[in-house]
């Protein structure tokens, strides 16, 4: 498959898993060409075929394709520029992480060993005004490091060396939200102590090559 019909793909699945509705959200994936291809503004991303997506340069810039920048897209850029081993981002509005989120609250305490592994610490970036520059600079503490984050009052994004990786960030990220949520209904989520934690990190280094990030600790 192309990088266009993966995109187009991912977008399908956001859609149908009912991390955006309507026109929400925004796609993109890094390709070899030193461009971004990237979903276009106003746009279902339920309905996006590949002659819908955009290819932007590093400035933002339209290159080909017809349609509108989505002004988020600098959230993207941001990204792209400040890590290489980032090649998609997908930014969406799942309701339960969203609902997190929209709280004041990220997912930084160690509660499923299977996000520790696979998402890190989930940190809230501080609310900004959608649709200004001032989005993509509420990612700046976090994204020499982050895989996923919870935008306050708006949404999360997650990032990835492809597009099915951000994407099935996404959906691990929405899955745990939804899952701590239901915890409280029934009580509180239990934290993994620091002992376990680390005895966790010593297995998968072990099993799966994963090297334990002393933030995460």
């Amino acid at each position: 498959m192309s990088l266009r019909s993966d995109l187009v793909e991912a977008c399908h699945k956001v859609y149908a898993k009912g991390f955006v509705s309507a026109y929400d959200g925004n796609l993109s994936v890094r390709t070899n060409r030193k461009t971004i291809l990237i979903t276009p503004s106003g746009k279902c991303k339920g309905e996006i075929s590949e002659k819908d997506l955009l290819e932007i340069d590093y400035k933002g810039m339209l290159l080909k394709g017809t349609g509108k920048i989505s002004t988020e897209s600098k959230l993207h850029l941001l990204a792209y520029q400040k890590r290489e081993d980032i090649n998609s981002v997908i930014h969406c509005h799942p309701v339960h992480a969203t609902a997190l989120a929209t709280a004041g609250e990220g997912m930084t305490n160690p509660v499923f060993p299977e996000v520790i592994l696979s998402l890190g610490p989930v940190h809230l970036c501080k609310y900004v005004t959608p649709s200004t520059g001032q989005l993509a600079n509420s990612i700046l503490p976090y994204i020499k490091f982050a895989w996923a984050l919870l935008l306050e009052n708006h949404g999360a994004v997650t990032f990835g060396k492809n597009i099915k990786e951000a994407y099935f960030r996404m959906e691990k990220l929405e899955h745990a939200a939804h899952t701590l949520i239901m915890t409280r209904i029934i009580g509180k989520e239990k934290i993994i102590s620091s002992n376990k934690l680390k005895q966790l990190y010593s297995i998968a280094e072990k099993v799966y090559g994963i090297r334990a990030n002393k933030k995460n600790i």
